[in-house]
């Protein structure tokens, strides 16, 4: 099923103000205007579709409880349940207090940052819902700073940053506040401000950028650097999270599907890196993860889809959309929170003073547990016993609140799908439960850096989580070539070290300027270390 939208209004008048133009100038026959007129309203069909459905992965359907990313959202945090003034019948008995909704605005994307006294605060965007254009004003749209006492809501505006749209904020490590807008970003000393706009620096180190510099996310690395990638999944780093932004890749890194991807959201834990990224058309998102934020895996399932938000008495808020997807962390980098941008109907449907509009919602996530396998030699498939240590925490006793016999543990692609390693002892270390598995059926191999439990509580609750392994660098070197440039008749790249362990001299495999791969030595390079390498006159060349 396809639904039409006008998300893609301006391409279609153009092109057909364009074709006009053409025709007129180009040519006598009036038989051709009426032929490029025809052609340009088949055009404005497809670009205006907003809605196809995705016909998912056959084994999906195999998945277990866990085993999508999905299955992670618990209910909505208990807010003042209301018939609202706005939004289609289906969602219009909910939680008005839950993120930031008001009648006369209509709000789009952003994210919270807490301060040290306790405090939450939405760096979110919106306009009037009165303006012309409805949901399409969205290009002028202002970006609020909101506050709030509750992680959940509600939110009320404080004060305006200024224009601009998909807002995601972060902070610095000398404690500023920078707001990323799309072309610019504000900075700030304090969450209110007063804030001075600015414009990032971006070093393409020859690459193409892929899909334009728009909808950036942003993480925090261990050395307090950022990682950042772009709405088309091109990877950038910055030493200090401002100023240059350097680019790192030269293809996306988003799932190689059918689909057409934005709004990625990218975090980072103790362990590893975290990507979803959504398919709009198909209204699915997908999820990834990396130990270096260079190499990703795609997990089966999805990362979120439609219509899935729901209250504790079982209740649904089926939002048409689920957008601008951004995460809220806790101390050990785990998602305890996740908050959309929702539309109740199709953007081109949502009109000045109707009753439909946007707001942005929040909600709880199963955090996961923290997990340390206790095994000092990399685990492979001849490994025998597999000693894993869950830990407890103020608000969980792993030795009364685990169904030990539930428990599976090995590689997602084994436990996602419900097998994988089995218990076969348990003993308890203080407040630690101590659970030895059977080395059969875990699928880890030596290249895993995150092994992943999955199993239940003695009340039926969910219980999950990716295992740190004592063997692996946390902190690997990240060697990333720039493009193939040419200087003195000979062709050249650069290789600089983005990791934050000094890599090993080692052969990467680089592709000249037609395509042809070169083996090419390179040396022991410290974190942000860079060396060059002729690769036209050896492959062993560099200096």
């Amino acid at each position: 099923m396809v639904k039409s939208c006008d998300e893609t209004k301006l391409i279609y008048y153009f092109c057909i103000c364009f074709s006009t133009i053409f025709v007129f100038f180009q040519t006598r026959y009036m038989k051709h205007l009426a032929i490029l007129l025809a052609l340009g309203f088949a055009f404005s069909e497809f670009a205006q579709a907003q809605v196809e459905e995705r016909t998912r992965p056959a084994e999906w359907e195999n998945l277990v409880v866990g085993g999508r990313h999905m299955d992670r959202f618990e209910t909505m945090a208990p807010s003042r349940t209301a018939r609202a003034n706005w939004g289609a019948e289906t969602v219009r008995e909910r939680y008005v207090d839950n993120g930031i909704e008001l009648d006369d605005m209509s709000f789009w994307g952003g994210n919270i940052l807490q301060d040290k006294d306790g405090g939450f605060h939405l760096y979110v965007c919106g306009w009037p819902e009165n303006s012309r254009n409805g949901h399409m004003f969205w290009s002028n749209s202002t970006v609020f700073h909101a506050t709030s006492e509750n992680l959940g809501g509600p939110y009320k505006v404080k004060n305006s940053i200024g224009k601009g749209h998909n807002p995601e904020a972060y902070v610095l490590d000398d404690g500023r506040i920078v707001v990323y807008t799309i072309d610019g970003y504000y900075i700030a000393d304090k969450p209110e401000g007063p804030w001075v706009f600015g414009k990032f620096e971006f070093d393409q180190r020859s690459h193409r950028i892929i899909e334009g510099l728009s909808n950036l996310t942003f993480c925090r690395r261990q050395d307090g650097s950022r990682l950042m990638v772009c709405r088309g999944g091109g990877v950038w780093i910055s030493r200090d999270g401002l100023q240059p932004w350097r680019q790192i890749t030269s293809e996306r890194i988003y799932p190689n599907v059918e689909g057409r991807f934005e709004d990625p959201v990218v975090w980072k834990d103790s362990l590893q890196y975290h990507l979803i990224v959504n398919d709009w058309l198909g209204r699915v998102a997908w999820y990834e993860r990396s130990l270096d934020g260079l190499h990703w895996v795609v997990e089966p399932g999805e990362a979120y889809t439609y219509a899935f938000s729901r209250h504790e008495d079982g209740q649904v808020e089926p939002w048409f959309k689920y957008e601008r997807a951004k995460v809220f962390q806790d101390e050990y980098g785990r998602v305890i929170q996740m908050n959309f941008a929702v539309i109740d109907t199709l953007k081109n449907e949502d009109q000045p003073n109707d009753t439909h509009s946007s707001k942005n919602i929040c909600l709880t996530m199963n955090k996961g547990l923290l997990l340390e396998v206790v095994n000092t030699e990399p685990i492979n498939s001849d490994t025998k016993k597999i000693i894993l240590r869950i830990k407890g925490e103020k608000d969980f006793e792993p030795v009364k609140d685990v169904d030990v016999k539930s428990l599976r543990f090995g590689s997602y692609a084994e436990v996602n799908y419900g097998r994988g390693a089995k218990p076969v002892k348990v003993r308890t270390e203080g407040n630690d439960l101590i659970v030895t598995f059977n080395g059969k059926g875990s699928g880890i191999t030596e290249e895993e850096w995150a092994p992943k439990l999955i199993g239940s509580s003695k009340s039926g609750k969910l219980l999950w989580g990716y295992a740190k392994l004592p063997y692996v660098n946390y902190s690997p070197a990240v060697l990333s070539p720039s493009g193939v440039y040419e200087k003195d008749g000979d062709e050249w790249v650069e290789i600089e070290n983005f990791g934050l362990s000094a890599s090993l001299p080692q052969t990467i495999m680089i592709k000249n300027r037609k395509g042809k791969e070169v083996a090419v030595n390179v040396k022991a390079l410290k974190p942000y270390e860079k060396t060059k390498c002729n690769i036209s006159r050896s492959s062993k060349s560099n200096n």
